[in-house]
């Protein structure tokens, strides 16, 4: 971090409400470097056709192009290329794909942001911040839920979040803390952009472009003033019982103790959320109990199960009996890695099978990585044993001449064995 950017994160640090009148002269060329450095190697390419490696190939000429444009207000974005990344139940999340130089200009624009609002996020807030992850989430349901502050949940969901923001309120809130005009110009340019999509092209006037290197942050900044602070602020304040928030980007869920506060803030959240221009999915927004079960009450009686970060936690039996929180992959996003194994199956099922293997190997050890929690070993096992049924079905459909029975496949996973179900990460609380 360059000295001036210390100065604004100790001065964001100390006075919560200051201005920051003199930013944009952090975007100097040293800036745009470092944020060259951080794109991906590999990163697809936006709709002006060069790669990084093209782009860095005279990266000098072309940063102090760059900022000289930035300088004398001549930048302009370029329109974002839309992809579609497949979902579950047949439906797509659309990404947008900026150029090479935009990119550089969002990660220069966020490490300026970052160093501001990393002062004022609060705890509860999770998702795209430096040094937490969706493990940290995770844990902090369970102290609150294992010490009985948390008998009800509300999970929300809301519908098209990054889509739905509204422009003109992200930028009211952006200007409590930045009153630099030259840099609330470049984030309005960035938001402000054309999108492509297959050969049709639109401008759209609210939300900001998933798959932008700023649409992360400025989420955050939305939600820190639409959600977190209402809840700490003016809800907490009023409410009987305990209460707690989660959130990982749009994704949150609160934890009630008492059933009267989680009714009054559920009737609530849907009007806040509605005054900035934000909706609440009417199906997947729900208040279920979730206190420890009783003693003595059987396993399986217990409470409801809410998903959270791509995981159904619940209530089980320890090893000595007790009730303890539990996770496990959710049904949805096992199915998802099940059909993409099968599927990688399907397709290369010609090539050789040490390549298979090593594709086979990065699918399964990625997923691991991030679903490998202790207390999920089984839907763990469930994907490796999937896997192998999937591998086995597309090489026995290589060839019509020789048939690979279980016995030869067998004999082939000793010398190509997939990846053991192994736990990656701890959480509190949750046994294996």
């Amino acid at each position: 971090m360059s000295p001036g950017l210390l100065k604004v994160v100790e001065r964001a640090k100390q006075d919560p409400k200051a201005q920051f009148t003199s930013l944009a002269h952090l975007l100097d060329a040293g800036a745009l470097t470092r944020a060259f450095h951080r794109l991906r190697k590999n990163a697809a390419v936006g709709v002006e056709g060069i790669t990084v490696e093209q782009y860095g190939s005279n990266l000098q000429a072309n940063i102090q192009a760059l900022h000289q444009r930035m300088k004398t207000g001549r930048y302009r974005h370029q329109p974002i290329r839309r992809v579609h990344i497949p979902k579950d139940k047949g439906k797509t999340r659309p990404i947008g794909i900026s150029s090479v130089e935009d990119k550089i200009v969002q990660h220069a624009l966020r490490e300026v942001l970052e160093a501001i609002y990393e002062e004022d996020f609060l705890d509860c807030s999770y998702g795209f911040r430096p040094g937490r992850s969706a493990h940290d989430a995770l844990r902090a349901i369970d102290p609150v839920v294992t010490k009985g502050e948390v008998n009800w949940v509300l999970e929300a969901d809301i519908q098209s979040y990054f889509d739905s923001v509204a422009r003109t309120m992200l930028i009211e809130m952006l200007r409590r803390r930045v009153a630099d005009r030259s840099l609330l110009r470049l984030v309005g340019k960035c938001l402000h952009v054309g999108v492509l999509d297959g050969e049709e092209y639109s401008e759209p006037e609210d939300g900001t472009a998933q798959g932008s290197i700023l649409s992360p942050l400025l989420g955050n900044i939305y939600l820190h003033h639409v959600l977190d602070l209402w809840f700490e602020e003016e809800v907490r304040p009023r409410l009987r019982g305990k209460a707690h928030l989660v959130r990982y980007a749009d994704d949150f869920v609160m934890g009630f103790e008492r059933q009267d506060d989680a009714r009054r803030v559920m009737g609530v959240l849907g009007r806040r959320m509605k005054k900035y221009g934000l909706t609440l999915h009417p199906e997947m927004t729900r208040l279920l109990p979730f206190g420890r079960p009783k003693l003595g009450q059987q396993e399986g009686k217990g409470p409801a199960t809410f998903d959270f970060l791509g995981f159904t936690l619940y209530w089980s039996r320890g090893r000595r009996g007790s009730w303890r929180l539990t996770l496990k992959t959710r049904t949805a996003r096992l199915r998802r890695a099940v059909q993409a194994a099968y599927d990688f199956c399907w397709r290369h099922r010609h090539e050789s099978i040490a390549e298979q293997h090593a594709g086979l190997c990065r699918r399964i050890q990625g997923h691991f990585n991030y679903f490998g929690v202790n207390g999920n070993m089984r839907a763990l096992q469930l994907l490796v044993k999937r896997t192998e049924r999937a591998w086995h079905k597309w090489l026995n459909r290589r060839s019509q001449r020789s048939r690979l029975n279980w016995k030869r496949f067998a004999d082939l996973l000793k010398d190509f064995p997939l990846p053991r179900p192994v736990i990656r990460v701890r959480t509190w609380g949750v046994t294996p």
